[in-house]
């Protein structure tokens, strides 16, 4: 694949549409109304991926989150949101470990909310698909790194590209459920990017969002995971070029602003919702914006506080981000649209890890 040598200026028509999209944000911060809640229901994992920004092993410090304590969390939010509007997404870990979510997933079915979940793929079977989709189950997320040498690399375990691929037909053949497939871009899978476009289409593939990998966890430091600059210009330029055939709907993930790109590359342009939308319970019953943030910015804990008051009295920092004008971002021109990238990208003394915007010049 060919990247664009430089990342042009932003258009008069890119900065007319920045101008607009930065007011809609700052309507939505001050509105917070919540819409999606990740829980994560387990720090235990059956891989052990190169990529982790959690450092999941299959045995985990910290319990699976009893199903009762998060459902009393459930039942504390509804007098106050919508549940038909509302998201509930399991994750951990891999979520597919445990054996109750038939049991949560139905009980949120019973109070109306729509859930789904985020899964590797390697224990989706026939009838434990069927038996979440009895549940309730609206969405799901499956993670594909590559072709067959290149995803088993990065997830460190032989037998997952083809159990995933399993997971994808099993998926196809089912009616009426919404559900994608994600992939993390790295420098051993970027030149495989358009044979997997093509494989994800000739398997019924209709949606796919594309990540690059941040530098926490187990990726902190991995010289392997990350692109160049000329390998983020060229995966933007392939997401740009596929989105124009129309043969599926392929997005890139809301990690960071992108400058040029812009409008080319996601259904919406650039904003982290964490905080403003989306909210998170973790594993330690701890809330935060979303699984991938720093403790430091966690804003309290489900075992002490009540999540709606937490959701409309904390969050500052996520809603309001003039303190990320700092450092890198202090003389940026681009900070007004930015505001200072994904709050996941911010170490645990609030420094700012990685610019896409300037990884990209």
């Amino acid at each position: 694949m060919s990247a664009t040598s430089t990342l042009p200026p932003l258009s008069p028509k890119q900065r007319l549409g920045l101008e607009v999209w930065r007011g809609l944000r700052h309507n939505a911060a001050a509105l917070h109304q919540l819409r999606t809640l990740f829980w994560e229901c387990t720090l235990r994992c059956n891989m052990a991926c190169r990529h982790c920004g959690s450092d999941c092993k299959a045995s985990s410090a910290v319990p699976d989150m009893p199903a009762d304590d998060f459902l009393r969390v459930i039942d504390g939010l509804t007098p106050h949101v919508d549940p038909h509007r509302t998201f509930i997404i399991f994750t951990g870990g891999e979520a597919l470990l445990r054996n109750d979510l038939e049991h949560v997933g139905l009980e949120l079915y019973r109070r109306e909310y729509p859930w789904g979940l985020v899964t590797n793929g390697l224990l989706l079977t026939a009838e434990r698909l069927d038996s979440l989709l009895a549940s309730g189950m609206h969405s799901i997320t499956v993670s594909l790194d590559g072709l067959d040498d290149s995803h088993n690399w990065l997830r460190r375990n032989p037998q997952s590209f083809a159990a995933v691929m399993r997971a994808v037909d099993l998926l196809t053949a089912t009616p009426d459920l919404l559900w994608d497939v994600v992939t993390c871009v790295n420098p051993r899978n970027y030149s495989q990017l358009p044979a997997l476009r093509d494989e994800l289409v000739a398997r019924g593939v209709r949606r796919w969002r594309i990540f690059t990998i941040f530098p926490m966890g187990r990726a902190a430091g991995d010289a392997e995971l990350q692109l160049s600059a000329e390998q983020l210009r060229g995966t933007l330029d392939f997401i740009a070029q596929t989105r124009a055939e129309g043969r599926m709907v392929v997005n890139y993930a809301c990690e960071g602003f992108l400058g040029s790109y812009e409008g080319q590359v996601r259904d919406t342009l650039f904003h982290c919702r964490a905080g403003v939308e989306v909210a998170s319970v973790l594993c330690d019953g701890s809330i935060s914006g979303c699984t991938s943030i720093r403790s430091t910015m966690h804003q309290g804990n489900i075992y002490q506080d009540d999540l709606w008051e937490v959701w409309n009295s904390r969050f500052e920092p996520y809603r309001d981000r003039s303190w990320t004008r700092k450092e890198a971002c202090a003389d940026c021109r681009m900070w007004r649209y930015c505001e200072g990238n994904g709050m996941h990208l911010y170490d645990d003394d609030g420094h700012l890890l990685h610019c896409h915007y300037l990884d990209m010049k």
